[in-house]
């Protein structure tokens, strides 16, 4: 297996992997903490925004971008083709802007905002569905994002 067909496979692998994750907060996870009682979500939200914080979970979530870089650079740099390169270029940009951008910008501070709250107050209680409907769109947006970088990286693999 060549450097570059290695480096597609493993980006297009942890991309989906992570479009999963994101995916099942998306489908099921979010609406099952949303129809619990308010300080029963915003604990249980609090918990698991504090337990993702693994060198695994990380590892794969931001390590996919060098990766995609990596794989783009020897793309080029080897003479792939113009069409191989630009897929893993538009994987690299969806990727870094679509999942971990967003997550950055906009899922990070909201699930800091529901960090400084107390599960039990009635500021946590008013924020909760705020938090998940707001939340929510912009994990549907880096679940997307996860998946097309995927998605576009299996097509340089098939050109």
């Amino acid at each position: 297996m060549t450097a570059l067909l290695l480096l597609t496979v493993a980006s297009s692998v942890f991309a989906g992997l992570i479009g999963g994750v994101f995916f099942a907060f998306s489908v099921f996870v979010m609406r099952a903490l949303a129809q619990l009682p308010p300080e029963q979500g915003v604990a249980a939200m609090q918990r698991i925004n504090v337990t993702v914080i693994t060198p695994l979970f990380l590892g794969i979530f931001l390590g996919t971008v060098p990766l995609l870089a990596v794989a783009t650079y020897v793309a080029y740099r080897n003479g792939a083709s113009a069409a191989v390169t630009a897929w893993l270029f538009a994987a690299l940009v969806v990727y870094t802007v679509g999942s971990v951008g967003t997550t950055m910008a906009l899922n990070v501070p909201r699930n800091n905002r529901l960090a400084g709250m107390a599960a039990t107050s009635s500021e946590a209680t008013h924020y909760w569905p705020v938090y998940v409907k707001e939340w929510l769109l912009w994990n549907h947006v880096r679940t997307l994002a996860s998946l097309l970088a995927a998605a576009c990286c299996i097509v340089a693999v098939a050109r």
